[in-house]
């Protein structure tokens, strides 16, 4: 049983079964092609504000071009455009791609560093992609924290958190650490397929007996 409220052991089971019988998000998709964490790295920054859809298209064109970060630096920020487009904010995303090469090799040997605050140093690499990518890439114990994440668990009653920021933070404490490398897929894909941000399915809800919507108390809380 969890140090903490034993229900996120069940309703962790749960979504990883519902995880099964949906599409994976694209970044599991792309680690189960590649074990690269350049491409793992680069995917998860193309899917930023992206459907699934668009980002796995975006980044087949890309890497059929570019394989290395010396195919990368090769290209001009136009030409990335119009491999990229029409993943959100395309423009700034082709900006920040062109700025890597440069940056990766003087500040890490051309390597793809493998730490949330290394990778954060990189132009467009914030605390959620470098989580994701650390997970993985390198399968280390990473918090997470997107959009999804954020909603679900305060929909489910797990916390009270006003940003994905303070949700990765209350995590961090009371999450074990078990779940940390995998919860994000989870969480994500669920968000994806049934707990909508308006009008979630809660007729066909995997875990809607411990939902904060229903009145069950399932916040964070040591066991006596």
């Amino acid at each position: 049983m969890d140090r903490y409220s034993p229900s996120i052991s069940r309703v962790y089971a749960l979504l990883k079964t519902e995880f099964g019988l949906n599409r994976v998000p694209v970044v599991d998709l792309i680690k189960a092609q590649t074990s690269d964490p350049f491409k793992v790295l680069v995917a998860t920054m193309l899917s930023a504000r992206t459907k699934d859809q668009t980002t796995a298209a975006a980044a087949r064109r890309l890497f059929s071009v570019v394989t290395t970060l010396d195919d990368l630096d090769k290209l001009s920020t136009a030409d990335l455009e119009k491999l990229i487009y029409p993943v959100g904010f395309y423009h700034e995303k082709a900006r920040n791609l062109k700025l890597w090469p440069a940056l990766l090799k003087k500040e890490f040997s051309g390597k793809i560093p493998s730490t949330v605050e290394e990778l954060i140093v990189l132009p467009g690499v914030g605390r959620k992609t470098a989580n994701l990518v650390t997970a993985v890439a390198f399968n280390k114990p990473a918090v997470c924290v997107d959009v999804h994440v954020h909603r679900i668990f305060n929909r489910l009653g797990f916390l009270e958190s006003k940003s994905p920021l303070e949700t990765e933070g209350i995590l961090r404490e009371h999450l074990p650490v078990r779940y940390w490398t995998t919860f994000n897929s989870y969480f994500v894909s669920f968000g994806q397929h049934t707990c909508f941000p308006i009008n979630p399915r809660c007729d066909r809800c995997p875990i809607f007996k411990y939902c904060g919507r229903v009145g069950v108390k399932t916040k964070f809380e040591r066991q006596p």
